[in-house]
């Protein structure tokens, strides 16, 4: 007779079951699984809430005697030594219970260790362990220790990643499947194994049925019932930089152990149709751009394009897509490839705004009274720049077109009438407008600003642009919506979005319609071309002077994007490198296939205190009789409207627009 010593007697006393470290489970808006948090991927559930077929397949399968033994089933075991000894030399058959398999899950003991002392140990720490708790406390901690694979622990990991679903929501075949894996994770992986998965599967059924556990019609519905997995580990949508994101952004607030392993729920704003949507826009888009002729850096996925210390050699980009009514993120992909590099270029990322800056100057001079079809000066200008140089903007395309309208000169994205417009209407006041539309880095005070020279942050760029969508109401991007704690409380929900009224919404509709412009007859017109005609879009391009950044930011009433590519080292993307021509064809790859799901909304209407005048294109001249190709329609702020073209000459000479600058 086995005499344990004192101190095994003392463990034995002490044994009791421990809730391992949880994983933060991450979920998009639908509770779909985005990515899990910690070091080991376990989510305890209780056995309460999981359907009873779900427990009995593991006693049915693993333990029959579970519910009449103390620990250890001496039946069992003289059964396993018997049917050992008749097969002499094949594989032996174990006599382990549930409560034995816990004990070795829990790592109290060293399972790989094969010897009787190990054996006697276990027996009595199983023992140990039955009476201190319940036939329920051990089938629930089993179901949530033990390992089905691939780094997955517990039953609501394995049903979320085979199944696609929580485990309160598995079917009986299901069940069943998960059921078949403590015996060999690799060799009943329903994923690489279809078949041996299948067979065991229905083996658990039959051992289920022989045991009184389900009826017979209800063991013929199952074996009918064809094996699935989800696709993609049950994942419903890959977004790896969203999971980092919001681990950062847990560990702030509760600290990283805490994330690590308290087992967090976090909901977030994510739409998956739309981040998938993403993913494929930005990987074929990224894809055309390093296929076009001339382009002369590392191709994606090439040996030449090898990742070093996170340093990544290829061409990189990023898509931000939000709700402009909520400033939800629905979709966010901050690099091409998170195995190379985790560096969330959208949110922690600066880079150059280009052209796509401009909208700050132009709301700020629509603030500020000018009209929208006052004539700018498209002409050389020379002003004093840094440490005794002179700054001398030029166009894109080395032209200069004389006189312009604002419209025009926005919408075809020109510079030098930008920077003349910002000096007149003051650069502290573009300054002081940009920040009112959420843009926190450094912004100076110069002239180059004007054309996008200042350093962004691609997110807060994005999310300003919401405030054009809205008509002047500006919400803060965010991610995170719910976080509840490991029993399901609440610990963070976020407050209901409050927007702050930013740009006079007369102001913002005259900007929004020249941005129209800037898609239908402008920059952005490949942007418009890929979306349905009935989807109202607005947007601008951006493209920095050494063609190192290009952007597109584009809107609809109930949709903001924004693409940007570049290197992570600023480099020249290929000569003539533009945003019209490598970001707005993502842009409208992305929301081509974002109205296939999404309502398509209203166009705007204009807000109350504007006036429709029909205006001539080339010079923004009166217009009443005339509604050929060559006017259009132009709004006014209630006051400021033409009647004759002397109006729009007189505004312009207050402001001394008129004026070329030296």
């Amino acid at each position: 007779m086995f005499v344990p010593s004192a101190a095994v007697a003392q463990e034995r006393d002490a044994v009791t079951i421990v809730r391992p470290p949880q994983a933060t489970l991450v979920l998009d808006r639908d509770e779909g699984l985005l990515g899990e948090i910690g070091p080991q991927v376990r989510t305890w559930v209780r056995l309460v809430d999981l359907p009873p077929y779900v427990g009995q397949a593991f006693v049915a399968t693993e333990d029959r005697r579970f519910y009449q033994h103390d620990g250890v089933d001496v039946l069992g075991v003289m059964s396993a030594l018997r049917d050992n000894l008749i097969r002499l030399g094949g594989r032996p058959r174990g006599g382990s219970t549930i409560t034995q398999q816990l004990v070795g899950a829990m790592n109290l003991v060293d399972r790989r260790e094969i010897s009787m002392s190990r054996k006697l140990r276990e027996a009595e720490l199983a023992r140990a362990l039955e009476r201190r708790h319940t036939k329920s406390e051990i089938l629930e901690a089993y179901l949530n220790y033990i390992n089905f694979g691939h780094g997955w622990f517990g039953i609501e990991a394995a049903s979320r990643h085979y199944f696609g679903k929580r485990a309160a929501d598995l079917t009986l075949p299901e069940a069943a499947t998960l059921a078949a894996l403590p015996k060999s994770p690799v060799r009943y992986d329903p994923r690489a194994h279809r078949a041996a998965a299948l067979q065991r599967r229905n083996t658990v059924l039959r051992l289920m049925a022989a045991q009184r556990y389900i009826t017979e019609a209800a063991l013929r519905s199952a074996l009918a019932q064809p094996p699935r997995v989800a696709p993609d580990d049950g994942f419903s949508v890959r977004a790896p930089w969203v999971v980092e994101w919001v681990r950062q952004w847990l560990a702030e607030r509760y600290g990283l152990n805490a994330v690590n392993t308290g087992g967090f729920v976090v909901t977030t704003t994510v739409d998956p149709r739309l981040q998938e949507a993403a993913n494929a826009a930005l990987e074929r888009g990224l894809a055309r751009v390093e296929s076009m002729p001339g382009y002369r850096w590392p191709h994606y996925g090439t040996p030449a394009a090898r990742a070093t210390a996170g340093h990544t050699p290829y061409l990189q980009g990023l898509l931000v897509a939000m709700d402009p009514q909520t400033g939800n993120v629905l979709a966010l992909v901050g690099g091409r490839d998170f195995r190379d590099s985790e560096f969330n270029r959208a949110v922690q990322g600066v880079r150059q705004a280009g052209s796509a800056f401009k909208p700050f100057v132009y709301a700020t001079a629509l603030t500020q009274g000018v009209l929208p079809t006052t004539i700018l000066q498209d002409a050389p200008i020379s002003l004093p720049g840094g440490r005794g140089q002179r700054y001398a903007p030029q166009n894109s395309d080395g032209v200069f077109r004389g006189p312009i309208t604002m419209r025009d000169a926005l919408a075809q994205s020109i510079n030098v009438p930008a920077v003349r417009l910002a000096l007149s209407v003051g650069l502290d006041s573009v300054v002081a407008t940009a920040r009112r539309l959420g843009l926190t880095t450094e912004i100076p005070p110069y002239a180059p600003t004007a054309i996008g020279a200042a350093d962004v942050r691609p997110i807060e760029l994005i999310a300003a642009y919401c405030a054009f969508a809205t008509l002047g109401a500006y919400t803060p991007p965010r991610v995170v919506t719910l976080v509840q704690d490991a029993g399901g409380l609440p610990v963070y929900e976020a407050p209901v979005p409050a927007p702050a009224q930013v740009l006079d919404p007369r102001v913002a509709f005259q900007l929004v319609s020249i941005l129209q412009d800037a898609v239908e007859r402008g920059t952005g017109t490949a942007a418009r071309r890929a979306v349905q005609p009935e989807v109202p879009l607005a947007g601008k391009t951006g493209t920095t002077n050494d063609n190192a950044d290009v952007w597109f930011v584009g809107f609809t009433p109930n949709l903001v994007a924004g693409v940007w590519l570049g290197f992570d080292r600023p480099q020249s993307i290929a000569r003539g490198a533009f945003g019209g021509t490598l970001a707005a064809p993502i842009w409208g790859l992305f929301a081509g296939a974002a109205y296939r799901n999404l309502a398509v909304p209203a166009p705007w209407q204009p807000p109350p205190g504007l006036v429709a005048v029909r205006v001539r294109r080339r010079d923004g001249g009166y217009a009443p009789s005339d509604s050929s190709d060559a006017t259009y329609t132009e709004y006014f702020i209630e006051g400021s409207e033409p009647t004759a073209r002397g109006i729009a000459q007189r505004v312009m000479r207050r402001l001394r627009l008129w004026s070329p600058l030296r």
